[in-house]
Parts: structure tokens; sequence; C-alpha cells
């Protein structure tokens, strides 16, 4: 703490840097370790894993199609509604584009009078004529507004899911992390899924781990560090992509799962927040000046420990120390956290999302209340909620197991498909029964059906009802 202490007063001092701005020293120079150059000077540390296959499998599995109907409205008082739909959509809403207004879309809103709450009773305290039964008065009725949208999107397609299995040369797994963090935090991820066959790729964020740090802080926006994700994911990209994020990492699988839809195959969310534009807080104390925060640096980590963890043992000392999780400099985390401005990831933005999603949260999460990932799972299109009693921010590192469960569970995972609809008869069984007991009764007086007793029959056929999606 001292040592800490007077590094960042010489720092004010000397109007100087205290922090170490070069990539960590990292002993894994090979044994799945690259390094990526996604920009002249900006280099990115990625393990790329890919599993020796003895027996290459193909998908033979069907899967299941999974039909995608949604429509988003938004109002000018930034009110959102979203209107999940089924079978029965409108040919209005199929012929719309995404992005334009309907000109027939109107909300009608009801305005209730107060004053007319009782209009018998006014009428008569005012001396006029009490209106005759069976007659409305149209002043007393609810007068109604008719509110346009500022802007509707309409979302219209069908995406086929399928298992994932290690075995599958198509399929791949990134795992991003977030601020402070880096790929040694999915160690115990990357280890399992590794094991199990599966191509893995889990990068470095800029700054973090071994990754390259630049000196300026315009290095760390969200579009800086998003088009450096893009980048590894191009380079790495299968046919069947699934992307895996904690925290901030959240944030950039969205981007990605939004750029290219048709790509990615599903989406693990852990930790990561409300479908909220970022935006930086203007009152934090990563406002400070480099050097305030290179002093704070043992307070910080220790407030991460306790926050970040649900039990703060040296258990979870040591996994703090042994992954790396948060060992980053004070400039990249004051540059980071000041660089979350991201105006577009909305909850129109999540909303727009085809893509089936995981969310994991842990219980005893400081950062992220539950309130927030419950948010996420109502605005998402396909979502799934899951919370781990004892876990925390770091849920990964605290229940490996669990949490590997869950992720394998939900690879696999593929939507059933019903079986086809059986053609039902058109005669009634009524009929058949009664033609039947003719039959026992005598065969000579059995006559057949009228043409109109047919046509009956064929317009009272009951036909399955498809009901909207939820």
């Amino acid at each position: 703490m001292l040592t800490s202490f007077m590094e960042g007063l010489l720092c004010c001092l000397t109007s100087k840097s205290a922090n170490v701005v070069v990539p960590a020293e990292t002993s894994e120079s090979t044994d799945g370790y690259e390094f990526v150059e996604v920009k002249p000077g900006r280099v990115l540390r990625v393990r790329h894993i890919i599993p020796d296959r003895p027996v290459v499998e193909e998908p033979t599995g069907p899967g299941g199609t999974v039909s995608c109907k949604r429509k988003i409205t938004v109002y000018r008082n930034g009110q959102l509604f979203i209107e999940n739909l089924g079978d029965r959509a409108s040919a209005e809403l199929k012929n719309c584009q995404n992005g334009e207004a309907e000109p027939n879309n109107t909300v009608e809103v009801e305005l209730t009078d107060c004053a007319g709450i009782d209009g018998t009773a006014e009428t008569a305290a005012g001396g006029g004529e009490t209106p005759a039964a069976g007659q409305t008065d149209q002043s007393q009725q609810p007068r109604k507004r008719r509110r346009k949208p500022k802007r509707t999107v309409v979302i219209d397609c069908e995406r086929k899911i399928s298992a994932c299995k290690g075995t599958h040369a198509d399929v791949a797994l990134f795992f991003i992390h977030g601020v402070g963090g880096s790929l040694d935090i999915w160690k115990s991820q990357v280890d399992f899924f590794s094991r199990l066959g599966y191509e893995v790729i889990s990068p470095d964020l800029a700054g973090h781990g071994a990754s390259s740090a630049p000196q300026i802080a315009a290095a760390y926006t969200f579009y800086a560090l998003a088009e450096d994700m893009r980048l590894i994911f191009k380079r790495y990209a299968r046919k069947r992509n699934i992307l895996i994020g904690h925290s901030y990492g959240v944030s950039f699988c969205t981007f990605l799962a939004h750029e290219y839809p048709e790509q990615i195959h599903k989406m693990v969310m852990i930790n990561g927040g409300g479908p909220t534009a970022l935006e930086p807080s203007l009152c934090s104390i990563f406002n400070l000046p480099t050097c305030v925060l290179h002093c704070l640096s043992p307070l910080l980590a220790w407030s991460f420990l306790k926050a970040g963890f649900a039990r703060q043992g040296a258990k979870e000392k040591q996994l703090l120390k042994d992954n790396n999780a948060f060992n980053v400099s004070s400039f990249v985390l004051r540059a980071m956290m000041s660089g979350q401005y991201w105006p577009e990831g909305d909850e129109v933005y999540h909303a727009e999302l085809t893509v089936p999603i995981l969310l994991v949260h842990g219980m005893h999460d400081k950062f992220v209340p539950i309130e927030e990932d419950q948010r996420m799972a109502e605005i998402l299109l396909m979502a799934f909620l899951k919370v781990l009693e004892d876990g925390s921010h770091m849920v990964m590192m605290e229940c490996p197991e669990a949490v590997n469960t869950l992720l394998h569970e939900f690879i696999l995972w593929e939507p059933t498909t019903p079986p086809p609809q059986k053609k039902e008869s058109k005669t009634r069984p009524e009929t058949a029964k009664a033609q039947s007991d003719n039959i026992k009764a005598d065969p000579s007086e059995v006559r057949p059906a009228t043409a109109s007793q047919t046509s009956s029959n064929i317009n009272t056929e009951e036909k399955p009802n498809s009901k909207a999606k939820k």
C-alpha cells in the first residue's frame, strides 16, 4: 500500500504516468496462444484451440425451425411496445419494411373525463334533459386520441436451430471477457469444451492480459474495442458460431450478433446487465486522475473482491491472482470506464435480435442487479434466464461446474419440431355411428347422406388455431 502511494505521489509531481502500458509478460508463447495484429501496432493475444477430432461427425439432426415474428413500436415519449406475432400475422405486417413507419399503425388512448363520470346526475343538476333509455350521449363518452409512433420495426424471419456437438467441424465458441479481466478467467470453460472437441477462441481485449496497451484513451472506446472483436470474429468464424460474453463483453457479443445474424447460432450473456444504451457516468471514482487511481489500486482490488465474489476467502483471492481477473493498469481502467459510450445499444437494438440467448446470473452479484437481467429476458425474443444461487459477478470462476453444465446443455439444445397434423375425417363421428346403427337395424333402409348434410359436415369441421408466441 505504501509503495503504491509513493508511486502515485511521484506520478503527480513529475506529471508522468506510473502505469505500465506494454503487454504483460506471459510464458505461454505457444500451445494454443496466438498474437493477432488487428491494426498497425495494435496486437491482441488470442487463445485458439482446435482439438484433434478422431471422427468428424457432420450435423445429422434435423433441428428445429423457429418462426421469429415481432413488431416493435417506439413512441415519441420513449415508450416501447413489443408485440410477438404468430402465424396469424396480417398481410399488412408482412409487407412492411424494417424501420419504416406504417401509415395505419396508430394506438387509441382513452382519456377519461373526470367531470362526466356520472352523466345522469350531472345533467339533472344542470337542469337539462336526461337522455332516454337506449340513447347514448356522445359528449359523455371517453374521448379517444390517435397517437402515431415515432418508429416501427417489424421482424419476420425463420431460424433453424440445431444441436452443436464438439465433433461438428462447423462450430466455434467465442469467449469475450469484460473490464479488468483477461482470457484467463475462462480457463475452466476453455479446458472443459476443448476436451469435448470444440474449437475455442478467446481473445484479450486491448490493454488487458498480454495484448498491447496503447497510450491514448481513444484506443479503449466501445467502438474501437468492438472493431477489434469484429476483426477477430471474421478471422476465426465458422458456419455456426456461439458467443459467450461476461459483463462488458456481453455488449460486444450483442454487437456481433446484430452485425452477423446469419453466422451467430447462439449466444450466452453472463451477468451482462439490462438492455440499456451505454453512457459513462459523470460522477464516478474512475473520473479521478490516473495517479490518484494508481494510489487507490489496492482499495479498488479489495472492493472488486468484495463485490465480485460471493465469498472472500483464500480460494477467491487465489482465483484473482491465478486467473489475472483484475490486473490492469489504472490508465487502461480509467480509459475503459470513460469510453463506454454506445447510444445505439438500447432496448430496440436488443429486441431486434433473433438469436437464442441464455442469460446466466449470479444471485449475489453486487455489480448487476437481477432486475436488469430479468428486464433483458423480457426484451429479448428467445431468452432463457438461469440464476445460480452460489455465484456472484465472477460466477464462471466461482461455480465452474454449474456454468459449464448450463452452457453445454444450451449448446446442445434444439427446439422440437411438432409432428405433422393428421387430416381429420370430414364425416362426423355421430353420423358414422348413426349410419352403423342403421345398418344393424335394417340394411335395406340405409339411405346415403344428402348433399346438404355432407356440406354441413365440411363447414363445421374444426381446424386447429395457431397461437401467438410469447
